[in-house]
C-alpha cells in the first residue's frame, strides 16, 4: 500500500514522477532515520520533526524549499535556476541536479543537528510525542494547529497572510476564485509565496482561476 508520498507522486505525469523519485531519493540518502510525511500539501522530508525539505511537483518543474538561509549558502550554484526567499525551481525536462540537491540537504541537516541540543521524547497533556531540546514546554504540534486555526497559510510569511486576510481569503476555496495576477497584486504577496499557494492548491486538487 502506498504511502501519502508515493500516492503524492503517483499523482503527476510520468516525466515528472521520475523527477519527484529522484529528489526524494536525493535526500533521503544523506539524511539519516528520515521520516516523510505529506505537509503545506507537499511532500516533506524531516529529521527528529525537523524539516529539512519540501519538495513539490508542477508541470514543468520541481519546487524545492530547503528555507531561505541553504537557498543564500548555495547561491552561485542556484544561479541557473529560478529561485525564491526559501524556494528553487528545477525544470522537469532538464537532469534533476542531485549531487546538488544532497549537498542542500547535508547543509540543512547539518544547520538543525547545530541548533539542536540533545533533545528529550517528551508528551504533551492532548498525548502529543515530540522532541525538544529547551525547557519551554509548548508542544510543537499543538502550537501548528492553534496556528493552523487562527492564521490561514501559516508557511506564508506574516505580510502574505495579512494580505491574504485583508482580501478576505481565509480558505483554499477562496484562493481559488482569483488568478494568479490577482494575487500577486496584493499589498505584501510577493512572488515567492506563489508556488507555496500553487502547491496548496494542487495538493487540494484546486487551480487559480
Amino acid at each position: 500500500m502506498k504511502n501519502d508520498v508515493e500516492q503524492y507522486i503517483s499523482s503527476f505525469p510520468k516525466e515528472v514522477q521520475t523527477a519527484l523519485e529522484q529528489v526524494r531519493a536525493a535526500i533521503r540518502n544523506v539524511v539519516p532515520e528520515a521520516e516523510e510525511s505529506i505537509s503545506y500539501a507537499m511532500p516533506t522530508i524531516t529529521w527528529k520533526q525537523q524539516p529539512v525539505l519540501y519538495f513539490a511537483g508542477f508541470k514543468h518543474h520541481i519546487g524545492c524549499y530547503p528555507a531561505p538561509v541553504a537557498v543564500k549558502a548555495f547561491q552561485k550554484d542556484l544561479a541557473a535556476y529560478a529561485t525564491g526567499k526559501g524556494s528553487v525551481q528545477f525544470p522537469v525536462d532538464e537532469p534533476m541536479p542531485v549531487v546538488l540537491i544532497q549537498r542542500m540537504a547535508t547543509h540543512r541537516l547539518q544547520t538543525i543537528k547545530k541548533n539542536l541540543r540533545t533533545p528529550s521524547l517528551r508528551t504533551c497533556k492532548r498525548g502529543h510525542r515530540f522532541y525538544k531540546s529547551s525547557n519551554c514546554p509548548t508542544c510543537p504540534k499543538c502550537a501548528r494547529e492553534r496556528l493552523a486555526h487562527d492564521d490561514f497559510m501559516p508557511q506564508l510569511s506574516a505580510p502574505a497572510r495579512r494580505a491574504l486576510a485583508g482580501a478576505g481569503i481565509r480558505s483554499l476555496k477562496a484562493l481559488s476564485r482569483m488568478s494568479q495576477k490577482e494575487v500577486l497584486a496584493l499589498h505584501g504577496i510577493g512572488k515567492a509565496a506563489l508556488p507555496i499557494l500553487v502547491a496548496a492548491l494542487s495538493g487540494a486538487g484546486m487551480t487559480f482561476k
